[in-house]
Parts: structure tokens; C-alpha cells; sequence
């Protein structure tokens, strides 16, 4: 405390002096650096490099936000223009485009990018005029579009592709050679059924490519179920986009987006872009009242079936001073005429324009329509002329051309064709001998194999050497040397009279040689023909004969077998007492002495009757059974029950006119069995054997009675065969 008030007590003020220099030196001290930190440019103007003073707006460095565009350094060849377009757009304009594309109620592809936006600010701000000429033909082509659209149930929204690819332009052609208003390439347009030839191209028909299209998105939907790769496809190929979905695994069109070309890639958001831009054309100021919109308006059609016709000249008569107005409504037409012959073909007009016809009818005005002169034809091919090497002669280059050989058709042939037949036992060696040609020629002119013998009944041409002139004249040789002449220049060879005299001589023996040989082989082939309907008719009547032989020869064998069967009857009839009588005296005592039996393996009921004497019949009865089936191990019995031997025991008086009563039915029964015989169908096991055995009677009558060449049956066959 009191040091203090010491302190206190003892303190000077400062001196005024001090107060007054310091502010001086320290204005002093910045005007220095100001001066060492300016710096001037090459303009002159200067670059501060002082720090930031308080109010110095004018001389102070800013700072750059991170974020803003002018602080990214900015290479030339790595600007990204889709980028710097949405950087360009305001916020607000983006969110508005963003909503109206969400909106969107379709299944083609509508999805909102920067690419996007930036061919939406191209389409309505940048390049207005290309938009408002896409308008004005809007209702024009659209109705078409849609009718087609909805006839294939494909999105409607998908008319827009046209647009895309040809700005609603049928006549328009890509550099590549991309035609119409869908912009179809040769091989596709050909894949999609649409002619093309030197007089129409139908992918430039409105409706036919229209069609054509919807075909080729239906299919290319079905290999990619999805818009997006669809229109890829489209624009790229089907074959190209597969290849890089299997290359990279990538299955959606944004996930491929940077392994496609530059056109692919921007093939979609340019879809998307045009689709807005056509739907809120208003909301952007596109329609105005300056634009000439187009309409359809009511059309006639002109059926040429192949006449000659000159659209310019309907032109005139439709009233139009323009020559080449209706091509306007036929744009498929590369020329404004079609030559006669030419496939048929319906020309549109409009309408309103039918009232300058007058009362003329359609072959009026065909005549009128006809070109005022011959329509272009292609030239005739003439081969490129070489100094010193003749060109290939033929009949076309001989009609418009003069040469040494422009004769050479009335000069006499130097062969002959020949027809032979091959007979049995020529041979390739003999026929060459005979026509005095070689081996080899006779193949190569019948394209025979070689190492193989002919066959007799071939045809085959042979082509004889014709003599080089009449017998007993010599005709001398004239040499020409090949000298390289021009056309005009060219020599012919001078003949002599007595070689023309000698010449037209043996042109005429050839001709009659020739006229001979056909007529030889026109007797020969009459003669064929008529050996070969002699045959046929000789074959027939040899047919009839033997059927009539064989009908004649079963119906005797029937009637020989129906006489043998009766007297078998009656003898059979005649010995039942005798032998039922020694069978009632045998019977018991060989039962007696066997007794119950017990069936094997491979007994049958046929097998057991005929070793024990006895029939089938009586088998079934005495055992009681219901068919002739056995099974091994089953008993049976081979003697009648007690009431039946009992009944055996009466008098043999009495048996003697009960056995005639009883002959005489099995006599009627047996005539009936003959004559009405029943169907059989062979069962499993069955043969021809068994089953005369089973029904008594004999194989060959069996045979005769079933017309069958051999004891072979069937399964399932059916066999007449006698109830006897």
C-alpha cells in the first residue's frame, strides 16, 4: 500500500513529443510495402497482393468459395457440357423441369439426369426454331403414329422417337443411309418386308414405315423388356447392345451408359427431352400464331396397275401450278414417273382436287398421266476395251459391235449333240470308241463318276465332231495375225467364193443331218410310248384274267370242301351208334384205371381229350368247368359221374332209334355250321393248329375258307372258320 502510493506519488507524465512522432512512423512503414507489393500485368493494370485492409474494396484479393464454377480450374479437353449446363440453369428451373418429368404417366422412358436438362434448354431456349418446325408437323404425322402405337399395344408416348430420328421429316436421309421418318437402314427395312428399288422406296411411305417400326420395337421389347435398352437397341443395334451387357455384366441402359457411344448415350435423354419439350411447348412460348401448322386433309388414290404414269402431269391436271406438289403426298416415289409394267402401285391425291377432272374416268386420265417421252433405261453393259486383247464375244456385245467375229452365226456348228440310251452291256470304254470321243469328255459332258459302271436305261449326251468341210474339197486356212487395230480400223477376213459356196453346203448337210437325228428320236420315243401302252394294256387284261382264275378256282375248292364235309357227315352219322356204344363199353374201364388226374406244366384241355379218347366237351362237363383254361396242379377227372353210368347202362334197343333221332339233328346242325361259319379273333398263343383243333376242323380247310398263303396268324386277326 504504500509502495504503491509511493508509485503513484512518484510518476511523471510522458512526454508530448512521443505522442506525436509515433503515428507518423507507422504511416510511413505501410506506404513502403504498399509500393513493394504492387505488381502490374501485361495490360498495366496492377495486381495487388496486400492483405485485406478495413474498407478497401477496390485493391483487396477475394477469396473463392469451393463450390463456385470460376474457382474449378478448367481443363479444354475435359468440359463437361451436360454438367455446365445444369450449373448454368437455375435451381428453380431445374426443380420445375424435374417435377413435370416426374409426372409423366407412361411406360417410355422419362428419367430426369443433367444430360436431360441440358437437350431440354437446347430444345427450348438455345435452338427454339428446330422445335417450332417439328410443331408445325405434328398433327399431321401424330394421328398416324398413334393409330399404329395402340393397333401393337406398344406406349403411345412412343411417337416421339420419330421426332428424334427425323424431325418429322419423311424424305430425310442420314449420312450412314438411314432413310425415312423412322430412319431405317437397307438390311432392316428388307427384315421388315419394305421395297426398295430404283423407282420407290417404301421407307419413306408414312404408313408402311410406321407399321414397320412398331414391328421392330414390339420385337426388340420382347428380347429386352426394357424402354430404355429398347431404344439403345434402336439407335445402336440389338447385337451391339447385347454384346456389351454380356461383355460387362450391366443390365440397364444408365448402368451401360458409359461403355456406349456418344450417339447411343445420348439417344435416350434426348427422347426425354423432346417428350417435354412437345408436351409443355406452351408453358416455353414454342406455339405461336406465325407458325404454319399442318393438317390431313381427305385423300383420293389413282390405281395404275402397271401403266406408265407421270406425276407431273396430275400435277397439272389437279390445277397446281407447282409440277412437283403431289409428291408431297407420295414421298416414297425416288422419281416423279413410273415405267409401264411396273407393279401396281396407288398414287394419293387430295381430294378437293378431283373437281378438275370433270367427267373423265380413270382411263381418261391414265392416258393424260402418260410420260411425254421414253422413260431413262440402263445402258448396256459393254466390257472395258484393253489394247491388244479382244473382249469375250456374246450376242449382246455382237449386236452393237463389229468385229472379225460378228459372223461367226453363220458359220456351221463344230459339234453335234447326240442322245444314247445306255444298253445292257456297253460300256464308258465302248461308247467313246463308238462316237470316237474320249473317256473323260463322256463324263464331264453327263457328269458321270468315275470308277462307276453305267447303268442301262441312262441317258446320255454326246457331242460328235462335225467335219470341217464337204468331202472331196480342200479348204485352205487363212491365217490373221493379232495386230492391235482401234475399232474403226479393224479388217475383216476376206472368203473366197467357192469356201462361202463350200460353207452354206455343209451348213445345209448339217441341217439335214440334224433334222434326220430328231426325227429318228421322235419315231423312237413314239414307239416307247406306244410299246409302253401295249404293255400296260396287256399287264391289265394278264391282271383281270388271273383274278377271274383265282375267283373261279376258290369258288370250286369251296364247293369240292362243302361236298367232302357232307359225306364226312353222313359216314359219321352212320358209325355214332357202334362207336358210342364200344366208347360206353371202353370208356369206364380205362377211367377206372387212371383216376384223378393232376394237371403239368404245358398240359392244355385239347392235349388231355385226345390222349384219354375223350372230347372236350365231355371234359368240361364231367369237371365242371367254365372254360377250357387249366393251371397246374388242378385235378381232373376223365370218367362220367354215377348218374351218368347208370343212365349208360340202359338197353342197347332203346340207344338204337335214339341214336338215328340223334344222327339226324347232328346231320341238320352240322349242314347249318357249314353254311353259316362263325369269326374267330386270334388271341395270344393262338395258331392255326390249335384253333382247327379246337373247332374241328382241319388246316386247310382253314387255309381255303381265309384265302392265307401260309399257317402264320396274327394277332388280332379275324379267321372265318365253320361251326362244324
Amino acid at each position: 500500500m504504500k509502495q504503491g502510493i509511493k508509485h503513484v506519488k512518484f510518476s511523471r507524465p510522458r512526454p508530448l513529443w512521443l505522442g506525436l512522432v509515433l503515428p507518423f512512423l507507422l504511416l510511413q512503414g505501410t506506404a513502403a510495402k504498399a509500393q513493394q507489393g504492387t505488381q502490374r500485368d501485361s495490360t498495366g493494370r496492377v495486381i495487388s497482393t496486400m492483405p485485406a485492409l478495413l474498407g478497401d474494396t477496390v485493391r483487396v484479393r477475394l477469396e473463392l468459395q469451393p463450390d463456385s464454377l470460376v474457382a474449378v480450374p478448367v481443363t479444354p479437353g475435359v468440359i463437361d457440357s451436360a454438367r455446365l449446363e445444369w450449373l448454368r440453369t437455375p435451381p428453380t428451373m431445374r426443380d420445375l423441369v424435374c417435377d413435370r418429368v416426374g409426372c409423366f404417366e407412361t411406360e417410355a422412358p422419362h428419367q430426369f439426369n443433367n444430360s436431360v436438362m441440358a437437350y431440354v434448354t437446347l430444345f427450348t431456349a438455345r435452338n427454339r426454331s428446330y422445335m417450332q418446325r417439328v410443331l408445325e408437323r405434328e398433327n399431321l404425322y401424330f394421328p398416324i403414329f398413334e393409330k399404329y402405337l395402340a393397333q401393337y399395344n406398344l406406349p403411345i408416348d412412343l411417337k416421339y422417337l420419330a421426332v428424334v430420328e427425323s424431325a418429322l421429316i419423311p424424305t430425310a436421309k442420314s449420312p450412314v443411309g438411314a432413310t425415312g421418318l423412322w430412319q431405317f437402314m437397307g438390311p432392316t427395312a428388307g427384315d421388315l418386308r419394305l421395297k426398295r428399288d430404283e423407282w420407290i422406296d417404301e421407307r419413306m411411305a408414312p404408313e408402311k414405315a410406321t407399321e414397320a417400326a412398331c414391328k421392330h420395337l414390339r420385337y426388340l421389347y420382347g428380347v429386352f423388356h426394357d424402354w430404355e435398352l429398347v431404344l439403345a437397341a434402336y439407335n445402336w443395334g440389338a447385337g451391339s447392345v447385347q454384346r456389351v451387357m454380356r461383355r460387362t455384366g450391366k443390365k440397364t441402359f444408365w448402368d451401360l451408359y458409359p461403355y456406349m457411344p456418344a450417339e447411343t448415350r445420348n439417344y435416350v435423354p434426348t427422347f426425354t427431352a423432346i417428350m417435354y419439350s412437345m408436351k409443355y411447348a406452351e408453358a416455353h412460348g414454342l406455339r405461336t400464331p406465325t407458325l404454319r401448322y399442318q393438317y390431313a386433309e381427305p385423300m383420293d388414290t389413282l390405281s395404275l396397275r402397271g401403266r406408265a404414269f407421270d406425276l407431273r402431269r396430275l400435277s397439272q391436271a389437279c390445277g397446281y401450278e407447282d409440277s412437283l406438289y403431289l409428291t408431297r403426298f407420295n414421298p416414297e416415289l425416288r422419281r416423279a414417273a413410273l415405267p409401264a409394267g411396273y407393279r401396281p402401285y396407288v398414287v394419293r391425291f387430295p381430294a378437293a382436287a378431283a373437281v378438275h377432272f370433270g367427267d373423265a374416268d380413270r382411263n381418261t386420265l391414265l392416258d393424260y398421266c402418260q410420260p411425254a417421252t421414253e422413260l431413262p433405261r440402263p445402258l448396256a453393259f459393254l466390257p472395258p476395251r484393253l489394247e491388244g486383247v479382244e473382249p469375250w464375244v456374246n450376242r449382246s456385245l455382237l449386236a452393237v459391235t463389229t468385229g472379225p467375229r460378228a459372223d461367226a452365226a453363220e458359220t456351221a456348228p463344230r459339234f453335234r449333240r447326240v442322245p444314247h440310251k445306255v444298253k445292257r452291256g456297253e460300256t464308258l470304254a465302248s461308247l467313246a470308241e463308238r462316237f470316237e470321243v474320249s473317256q473323260t469328255q463322256l463324263r464331264r459332258w453327263n457328269e458321270l463318276p468315275k470308277g462307276r459302271p453305267l447303268k442301262p436305261g441312262r441317258e446320255l449326251v454326246v457331242f460328235v465332231p462335225m467335219p470341217t468341210a464337204a468331202p472331196g474339197k480342200a479348204v485352205e486356212t487363212v491365217v490373221i495375225p493379232t495386230v492391235a487395230l482401234a475399232p474403226a480400223a479393224r479388217v475383216r477376213p476376206t472368203v473366197s467364193d467357192e469356201e462361202a459356196a463350200a460353207r452354206r453346203e455343209q451348213a445345209a448337210a448339217n441341217a439335214r443331218e440334224v433334222a434326220r437325228l430328231q426325227d429318228i428320236i421322235r419315231q423312237e420315243k413314239m414307239q416307247d410310248v406306244r410299246l409302253a401302252a401295249i404293255k400296260q394294256r396287256q399287264a391289265v387284261q394278264q391282271a383281270a384274267a388271273e383274278a377271274q382264275a383265282r375267283i373261279t378256282a376258290r369258288r370250286l375248292a369251296q364247293t369240292q370242301a362243302a361236298e367232302t364235309k357232307r359225306n364226312e357227315a353222313k359216314t359219321a352219322v352212320a358209325t355214332v351208334a357202334p362207336e358210342a356204344e364200344e366208347a360206353d363199353d371202353s370208356t369206364p374201364v380205362a377211367v377206372a384205371q387212371t383216376g384223378p388226374y393232376t394237371v403239368r406244366k404245358g398240359d392244355n384241355l385239347t392235349k388231355l381229350a385226345r390222349e384219354h379218347d375223350l372230347t372236350v366237351a365231355q371234359l368240361m362237363t364231367w369237371n365242371k368247368m367254365n372254360s377250357e383254361a387249366v393251371v397246374p396242379g388242378q385235378r381232373l377227372v376223365f370218367r362220367a359221374p354215377a348218374n351218368e353210368e347208370e343212365t349208360r347202362e340202359t338197353p342197347r334197343k332203346a340207344a338204337k332209334p335214339a341214336a338215328s333221332s340223334i344222327a339226324a339233328t347232328k346231320q341238320a346242325k352240322l349242314e347249318n355250321r357249314l353254311e353259316t361259319p362263325k369269326v374267330h379273333l386270334v388271341q395270344p398263343g393262338d395258331t392255326l393248329f390249335n384253333i382247327s383243333r379246337r373247332f374241328g376242323v382241319s388246316v386247310q380247310t382253314l387255309r381255303e375258307l381265309n384265302h392265307l398263303a401260309s399257317d402264320e396268324v396274327k394277332l388280332g386277326q379275324k379267321l372265318l372258320v365253320p361251326q362244324g
